[in-house]
C-alpha cells in the first residue's frame, strides 16, 4: 500500500496522506511517494486545483519519529535527506500553478502543520488542533515552517507556537489566519468540495499567477511588486481566460474558464 494516494478526475488532483496507522507520520517513504504526487498533480494540465488531506483520525503528525532514532548515529545524515526529498514535495505543491486547498480534520503537528501552511485556502474541523512539536522532541523546524509561519500569524505567535510547543485549536487558528475556517466535523467534506466546485470552475492560470504574486511579495519591495502586477494583468488579459471574462462580463452571461 502507498503510503500516499493520489487521483485525478474532474479537473481535480485529490492527494492523501496515507499511513493512518501511524498518524500520517512522515517517513522517507511517504516523502517520496508525496513529491511523486505533487508532481503528477501539478505536471497534468487537466487539473485545475489540488486537494491535501490525511487519512483515518489524524492530518499528519509530523515526522516518523521511529525512523529517526533506527538510523543510530546516523540520525543527523538520515533527517538531512528526509527533510531535502520533503521539501522538494514542499516546492512542488507551492510553485504549482493551480490552487491548493489543504483539508484538515484532525490533529496536525510538526511537518504536518508545514504542509498546512501551504494551503491557499486551508479548511479545518473543530476538533482539530495544531502544535510546532519540532522542540519537544530536540530539534527544529523544516517543511518551511520558519518561512511560512511568521508570514501567516505574525513574528511574535511564530516564536510563540514553535518556542514553547503550545497546541493551538482550530478556532484559535481560525483566528490567528493560520487557517481559513473552521467548519463542523460532520461538514467537513461537503464543504471542501464546496470550495473545490468554485476554484475548479476559476480561471485556473488566472489563479496560479496571482497565487505567485502573493507568495513573490512578501519578499519583495513595492515598486518591483507593482511592475510584476503590471506585466502579470497584461499578459492574463492577452490570454484566453481574459478575453474570455472580459467578454462575459460585457455579454451579461456567466464566464466558461473550463473550456479556454
Amino acid at each position: 500500500m502507498t503510503s500516499v494516494t493520489h487521483t485525478i478526475a474532474g479537473g481535480v488532483g485529490r492527494i492523501v496522506l496515507n499511513r493512518p496507522d501511524m498518524g500520517n507520520a512522515i517517513d522517507m517513504g511517504l516523502a517520496e511517494d508525496l513529491l511523486t504526487a505533487a508532481q503528477a498533480c501539478a505536471e497534468d494540465a487537466s487539473v485545475r486545483c489540488v486537494v491535501l488531506s490525511g487519512a483515518g483520525r489524524m492530518f499528519c503528525v509530523g515526522g516518523d519519529i521511529g525512523s529517526f532514532a533506527a538510523a543510530g548515529d546516523q540520525m543527523g545524515t538520515f533527517l538531512r535527506a528526509l527533510a531535502d526529498k520533503l521539501h522538494e514535495a514542499v516546492l512542488v505543491l507551492s510553485r504549482m500553478d493551480k490552487p491548493l486547498v489543504v483539508a484538515v480534520h484532525g490533529p496536525a503537528a510538526g511537518a504536518g502543520l508545514s504542509l498546512v501552511t501551504l494551503g491557499d485556502i486551508v479548511l479545518a474541523s473543530e476538533a482539530s488542533h495544531f502544535t510546532a512539536a519540532y522542540t519537544g522532541i530536540g530539534v527544529t523546524p523544516d517543511g518551511g515552517m520558519s518561512w511560512a509561519l511568521p508570514r501567516l500569524v505574525g513574528l511574535r505567535t511564530a516564536q510563540d507556537m514553535i518556542l514553547t510547543n503550545r497546541r493551538v485549536s482550530a478556532a484559535e487558528a481560525a483566528s490567528l489566519g493560520l487557517i481559513t475556517r473552521t467548519v463542523a466535523a460532520e461538514a467537513l467534506e461537503a464543504e471542501v468540495e464546496a470550495v473545490v466546485a468554485k476554484l475548479v470552475a476559476a480561471p485556473t492560470r488566472a489563479l496560479g499567477a496571482a497565487r505567485k504574486l502573493l507568495v513573490d511579495g512578501q519578499t519583495r519591495g513595492l515598486a518591483e511588486q507593482l511592475e510584476a502586477e503590471a506585466a502579470t494583468i497584461a499578459a492574463a488579459a492577452d490570454g484566453a481566460e481574459g478575453r474570455e471574462g472580459i467578454g462575459a462580463f460585457l455579454a451579461k452571461r456567466k464566464p466558461d474558464f473550463t473550456a479556454v
